[in-house]
């Protein structure tokens, strides 16, 4: 529990933060396994909320905040704002008349094509994630990257081989699909993650491209002319039969590094990534203008970059004090 003169109001209704087990109430920043737990009440955006239930269980109940629209909650006001990360994912802002509380869960400052781009309040305090908090996360330009996935899944095509991307369920697979059909490549996409891609289509999210490309659910075999989405290799039931002559691409921030290209194996890894990079996390920092930072789910040694350019941080202490109330 926290002990800021300014948000001692704000300790009086216990909402946990992205927690991973099940508690009375607690924010869901985004729709990602290692950010929820099936909680008696969830506190999240109307799309967050949506992806929430169908990866956790219809009946569970849920309290929408959407965007930018303030909700009472105790003695303070909650307010959330896009974050860029994947669908519905959100900004937590907290005000409790006194002190301004600012929590981002997992953002991205980049463009998307299949989530709302990030808007950053001001605020006090700062809790932010910092995954890639390291200056060797450096990203090269989005567009770079973009070119060079299509480029990759178009010379596989024409060699006769079966582009399969390999990316995560929820977000970093539908912006592939969602690349790729707009530049003329219809997607076969894993079941799992078609299922998922489902409820983005619900939720408002339009996959077609130029000349009618769309996506559909791998059914046991590819199409010519077509890409494969599918899950990382770290993950059970990635494999999809009857794929044949494969040409393999992860999707990741994380293909910075070149040994991942080896770790994932695959053919090629490009960085792309729905994380803020080194740049943008400072960048994150400084529009923010908090009088402290809080760092978590990154490396320590992000909190001496931020005191070296004379901002007021620290790590995250214990899992305890990702609660705010």
């Amino acid at each position: 529990m926290w002990h800021y003169d300014g948000c001692l109001r704000l300790a009086k209704s216990r909402l946990a933060l992205d927690a991973r087990q099940r508690q009375p109430r607690g924010y869901v920043s985004h729709a990602h396994a290692d950010h929820m737990a099936r909680h008696e009440w969830a506190l999240a955006t109307p799309a967050t909320g949506r992806l929430y239930r169908h990866r956790l269980g219809a009946r569970l109940r849920v309290r929408e905040l959407p965007y930018r629209e303030s909700t009472t909650f105790g003695d303070c006001q909650l307010t959330t704002f896009p974050a860029g990360h994947c669908l519905g994912s959100s900004l937590l802002l907290a005000d409790d008349g006194v002190t301004k509380l600012l929590y981002t869960g997992d953002c991205n400052l980049g463009a998307s094509l299949t989530a709302e781009t990030i808007e950053i309040p001001k605020a006090d305090i700062l809790i932010t994630e910092s995954t890639f908090g390291r200056p060797k996360y450096r990203l090269p330009p989005r567009e770079q990257t973009i070119e060079q996935l299509v480029v990759a899944v178009g010379e596989a095509l024409a060699r006769g081989q079966t582009p399969v991307v390999h990316a995560y369920m929820l977000g970093k697979s539908q912006e592939v699909s969602k690349i790729l059909t707009t530049h003329g490549t219809p997607v076969l996409q894993h079941p799992a993650i078609y299922e998922m891609s489902q409820v983005y289509r619900e939720l408002g999210v339009d996959f077609g491209g130029p000349n009618d490309a769309d996506i559909a659910c791998y059914a046991g075999r590819p199409l010519a002319g077509h890409a494969v989405v599918t899950l990382p290799k770290s993950m059970r039931g990635y494999r999809l039969a009857g794929l044949g002559d494969v040409f393999s691409i992860a999707a990741t921030g994380w293909a910075v590094d070149e040994a991942t290209k080896y770790r994932w194996a695959v053919d090629v890894a490009l960085p792309l990534s729905d994380h803020a990079d080194f740049d943008a996390l400072i960048e994150l920092v400084e529009r923010s203008e908090a009088k402290e930072i809080i760092c978590t789910h990154g490396p320590a040694e992000f909190v001496d970059h931020l005191r070296e350019r004379g901002h007021n941080a620290r790590p995250m202490i214990s899992p305890a004090q990702q609660r705010l109330f």
